[in-house]
């Protein structure tokens, strides 16, 4: 069976079920359940809306929203036809984290229509969770609802940011440069190219070439729109070979194989490159060390070291952020996932998880700088510095958090 015929077969019926909590086996379990006995929560939450988070699952719910308009690298291909990634963002949910999550497909397409949408739904949900919406009305959908009172994240935006951000970390830490010195190229000035941008400028990241489908955003270009002009560089290179000369940084966000041997070899010593086309990247990692041994390089790929995958990040962020109940992401929430994850990779790593990658060393190294998504601790350490993040903002409704209680219940 090869791997359509294997795919398409274990999407038979879909990825995702729903089960009881509670147990539905006497005529007394239905009384509690429906009528008569379901008023009394209703009542209750009628006088405090609060009490949604006691007596219903919203605590642990989160909704997938997406229009289909930017689905992995299949592009705009409908909300029906994004059904099946959105059911697998529900597994990863409830995989790594213990979030329930549901996938609402939707087939409007406006930034008015889906902010509608949401707003509509949220009285159900604990969070939501924005996914494949293409830019840039993913950027103004996402703003426009942050004052909904439950954490809003748009995953192609934040995810990629904050992983990349904690292997960026961890490299410059091996390389010792530092953020204000470096040259950063982004090739993919879409939502995770934007974002990630962001997050390395809020670091101190001071040099920042953003590179879309039709050159260098500088300012020559009369073609912008006003997230691109963010990053307007005074660069005189137009091209992405001109720009890659001496960047200590590519992230590429962007079409395969886009980076030849010549742009590898311009870029300045001890670079770092984080290839995230999938499944085939900007450039192939065999293909770097075949050029230069003093690369760092990632891809969003499993087969090869340092995978840069949202899975690091958007479970345990929700987790975090929906047990403090939590009424928004902040910077700080996203910074702190980052950092968690950076530090957890200089720690020892226990024999089950590297018998489950198969191999025999995870050191942290250039061929570590990131945790692997099947590491345990990802769930505790993430998820309490994301909640601790939330305390320390202001944005948490939960006010008597017990830090280290947290992360021992998460282990």
């Amino acid at each position: 069976m090869n791997l359509k015929e294997e795919a398409l077969k274990y999407h038979l019926g879909g990825k995702v079920d729903i089960i009881s909590s509670k147990p539905m086996n006497t005529a007394r379990d239905l009384s509690l359940a429906y009528s008569p006995g379901v008023a009394e929560p209703c009542i209750e939450i009628a006088k405090d809306n609060e009490l949604a988070y006691t007596y219903t699952n919203k605590a642990n719910l989160v909704a997938i929203v997406s229009d289909g308009s930017a689905v992995l690298g299949l592009g705009n291909i409908g909300a029906q036809a994004a059904k099946p990634v959105m059911e697998g963002k529900a597994c990863l949910f409830k995989k790594f984290a213990n979030v329930n999550a549901y996938d609402l497909e939707i087939d409007v397409h406006s930034v008015e229509e889906i902010v509608t949408f949401c707003k509509a739904v949220a009285p159900t949900f604990g969070g939501i969770n924005l996914e494949d919406i293409s830019a840039p009305k993913c950027f103004e959908i996402e703003a426009a609802l942050q004052d909904l009172g439950i954490p809003v994240m748009h995953d192609d935006q934040h995810g990629t940011a904050i992983i990349s951000t904690a292997g960026l970390m961890n490299a410059m830490e091996i390389s010792g440069k530092k953020f204000e010195d470096i040259k950063v190229v982004v090739s993919g000035a879409g939502a995770a190219g934007i974002a990630s941008a962001r997050m390395y400028r809020n670091l101190g990241v001071k040099n920042i070439i953003l590179v879309d489908s039709k050159g260098v955003v500088n300012k020559q270009r009369i073609d912008l729109n006003k997230y691109k002009l963010e990053f307007v560089s005074d660069t005189k290179a137009c091209t992405l070979k001109e720009a890659m000369r001496d960047a200590d940084v590519f992230l590429g966000l962007s079409a395969p194989k886009i980076l030849d041997d010549e742009m590898i070899l311009s870029m300045a010593k001890d670079p770092v490159i984080f290839a995230l086309a999938n499944p085939v990247p900007e450039v192939m990692p065999e293909d770097v060390a075949r050029l230069r041994n003093d690369a760092i390089v990632g891809t969003g790929r499993s087969d090869y070291p340092n995978q840069i995958n949202n899975v690091l990040g958007f479970p345990f962020i929700f987790r975090g952020a929906l047990d403090v109940k939590a009424t928004k992401i902040t910077e700080n929430m996203k910074v702190a996932a980052a950092k968690a994850l950076a530090d957890l990779a200089k720690l020892p790593v226990s024999d089950e998880v590297k018998k489950a990658y198969g191999v025999k060393d995870l050191s942290f190294g250039r061929d570590y700088v990131i945790p692997k998504p099947f590491d345990e601790r990802v769930k505790s350490v993430v998820s309490t510095a994301v909640a601790k993040a939330a305390i320390e903002d202001g944005v948490a409704l939960l006010k008597d958090f017990d830090e280290k209680a947290y992360f021992e219940s998460l282990k």
